[in-house]
C-alpha cells in the first residue's frame, strides 16, 4: 500500500474486501445528498438538528452494541477492546451532547425524542446480527458506522470543494477527519482483520458481505431519516 493511501483503503483488509462488494452503495452513502450538504453549508440547520437528536439515541444502541462484544469475544484481548470501544462511545456521546448545545438542545430534548423508524432498523439489526451471530459477524455490521464516518470526514476535510469558513458544520467535518477518531477507525480495520484470522473461511465472505451491505444501506436511510426530518 502507497504510503499515502489512507487505512481504509488499503484493499489488503477484510474491511475493504466488504466495501469492494457494494461499491455503488458505499458511493450512496458516502456521497449522499446529506454529506454534500454538510460540505458546501446548504443542508438545511433543521434537518442537521434532528440528525443531531437521533444519532444521540444512535449512539446509547451502539454501546450496548460494543458491549455485547465484550460477551461473544472468546479471550481476554477482544473483550478489552470491546471494553474500551464502549468506553470510546460513551465518552463520544459527552462531546456530542455538548456540540447538541451550541445547537440549544438539551440532554433531555435528546433523550426525550422518539427514535425514528431509521434508527430502530439501524441499531437493532446491528443488535440482531451480533446476537445471532459471532463477534465477527457484530464488528462487520459495526464497520460500516464506525469506519464509515473516518471515511467521509477525512474526505471532507481534505476536500478543495469543502466549505471550511462560516460552514455550520465544519466542527463535525473536523471531529470525524481529526486525528483521533481517524486512530479510532484504524484500529477497528485491524481489529476486523484480527478477529477474521481465526474466524473467518472463504464460505463465510458472502455473509459477511451481505451484512455489510445492508448496513450500509441502513446508513444511507440514516443520513436520508436526517434530510426528511422524518420519524
Amino acid at each position: 500500500m502507497n504510503s499515502a493511501t489512507p487505512f481504509f483503503d488499503n484493499e489488503n483488509t477484510l474491511f475493504a474486501r466488504m466495501k469492494s462488494a457494494c461499491q455503488q452503495d458505499w458511493q450512496d452513502y458516502c456521497h449522499h445528498p446529506f454529506v454534500q450538504g454538510m460540505a458546501d453549508g446548504s443542508l438545511p440547520l433543521e434537518a442537521f438538528r434532528h440528525y443531531l437528536q437521533q444519532d444521540y439515541l444512535f449512539l446509547i444502541h451502539f454501546a450496548r452494541a460494543y458491549s455485547l462484544g465484550v460477551y461473544k469475544a472468546d479471550n481476554l484481548e477482544d473483550m478489552r477492546s470491546a471494553a474500551d470501544a464502549v468506553s470510546g462511545i460513551l465518552g463520544e456521546m459527552t462531546l456530542h451532547l455538548d456540540y447538541c448545545q451550541q445547537w440549544g438542545l438539551t440532554e433531555q430534548d435528546v433523550i426525550s425524542l422518539p427514535e425514528a423508524r431509521a434508527n430502530m432498523a439501524y441499531t437493532r439489526y446491528v443488535l440482531e446480527r451480533g446476537m445471532a451471530g459471532d463477534i465477527l459477524d457484530l464488528y462487520t455490521a459495526l464497520s460500516p458506522c464506525s469506519v464509515g464516518y473516518a471515511e467521509i470526514g477525512y474526505r471532507l476535510m481534505h476536500s478543495p470543494d469543502t466549505l471550511c469558513e462560516g460552514n455550520p458544520y465544519w466542527a463535525w467535518i473536523t471531529t470525524y477527519g481529526g486525528a483521533e477518531f481517524q486512530e479510532g477507525a484504524r484500529k477497528q480495520v485491524e481489529q476486523l482483520d484480527q478477529l477474521a484470522h481465526s474466524r473467518f473461511s472463504p464460505e463465510r465472505m458472502d455473509s459477511l458481505c451481505q451484512t455489510f451491505r445492508a448496513a450500509t444501506r441502513l446508513e444511507i436511510g440514516f443520513w436520508q431519516m436526517g434530510l426528511d426530518c422524518s420519524f
